[in-house]
């Protein structure tokens, strides 16, 4: 395929490495039936899912333990565009060794994450990103099914655009990861707005409890305090109080969702203030990254160099 050819609208360049993989060698395509259900001791799980707005489609394979709600294994097949197909292909391997409850927090942002080769540049390009929200939805869909209730009980996220199911922490982290500051771009990232327009601003035909111009002015301004404080104090003259907060929402925004695609976690422990300016930040490695070889070297430099680049160049992260 040329460089320069044009993929759904969008450059090929603009996709990552691992989303063109996974378009054209999906690890997970296929389907499973009942005799590999009754092979691995499990209960077979078929769940659908359409996108009325383009037209695409996914159906979600799960051999589930009815003992432990562990999904052994998943599959999946996908009626839709490359981008589809990739995203689709990771949200099958993500769920694959979690339970049933883990499984439905995945959300769309975890995807589209998963699919990055590096974590400052988006997978695909902002017309694409609403295809990982089929994978969310199909999700849910799949854990109704295994649990005999109605989809809509199991939505815990503050859903703001009905629509393209575009919930508030996904505009809000949406907003904070690509520095948007107007609601084309929120649509263009997410699809939110782009049809009915309800959740758009106040005065539609549907009366909402969030509107985008509404989440996107606040969350521009809470952008513009924190970078004020970042700027008017230097990182390694703040107390242990502030650095514990900035490092927290790093964590929690930036790095947790990268670890925990693999099952694993971690937590500050403590922090202290060393020598030449130095800031020492102990973390304890939770689930997979808990006695994982990675966890000491790769994941480990990948971590500090993040913080370093992200917060100050004299943060070290000792893991114990």
């Amino acid at each position: 395929m040329a460089k320069n050819q044009l993929i759904g609208g969008a450059l090929w360049e603009n996709y990552s490495r691992k989303v063109a993989q996974r378009m054209n060698h999906p690890r997970y395509q296929g389907e499973l039936t009942e005799d590999d259900a009754k092979r691995l001791g499990g209960r077979l799980i078929v769940a659908d899912w359409g996108a009325e707005s383009c037209g695409d489609a996914v159906r979600l394979y799960w051999i589930v333990d009815p003992v432990t709600h562990t999904i052994l294994d998943a599959r999946f097949k996908s009626f839709g565009c490359g981008t589809a197909i990739a995203s689709s292909d990771m949200m099958a391997e993500l769920c694959i060794g979690k339970t049933v409850d883990e499984a439905v927090t995945i959300t769309n942002l975890d995807v589209e994450k998963a699919l990055r080769d590096d974590p400052d540049t988006p997978a695909v390009p902002s017309q694409k990103m609403h295809c990982s929200v089929m994978a969310y939805d199909v999700i849910k869909q799949a854990v109704a099914i295994y649990k005999g209730v109605d989809r809509d009980s199991l939505e815990k996220e503050e859903i703001v655009c009905e629509c393209a199911r575009v919930s508030l922490r996904t505009l809000q982290e949406v907003i904070r990861l690509n520095n948007l500051t107007t609601v084309e771009q929120i649509t263009q990232y997410t699809k939110a707005g782009a049809f009915c327009k309800s959740c758009i601003q106040p005065g539609g035909h549907e009366k909402r409890k969030y509107y985008l111009v509404d989440i996107l002015r606040q969350v521009r301004e809470d952008m513009a305090k924190e970078k004020r404080m970042t700027e008017e104090t230097r990182f390694s003259d703040m107390t242990i109080v502030q650095k514990h907060k900035i490092l927290e929402k790093i964590l929690e925004d930036e790095i947790r969702p990268m670890l925990a695609a693999d099952g694993g976690n971690l937590e500050i422990v403590d922090i202290q203030n060393g020598e030449n300016g130095k800031t020492l930040v102990y973390i304890r490695y939770l689930g997979a990254c808990h006695g994982c070889a990675s966890a000491m070297t790769g994941t480990l430099y990948a971590i500090q160099g993040y913080l370093n680049r992200k917060v100050d160049e004299n943060i070290v992260v000792y893991p114990i």
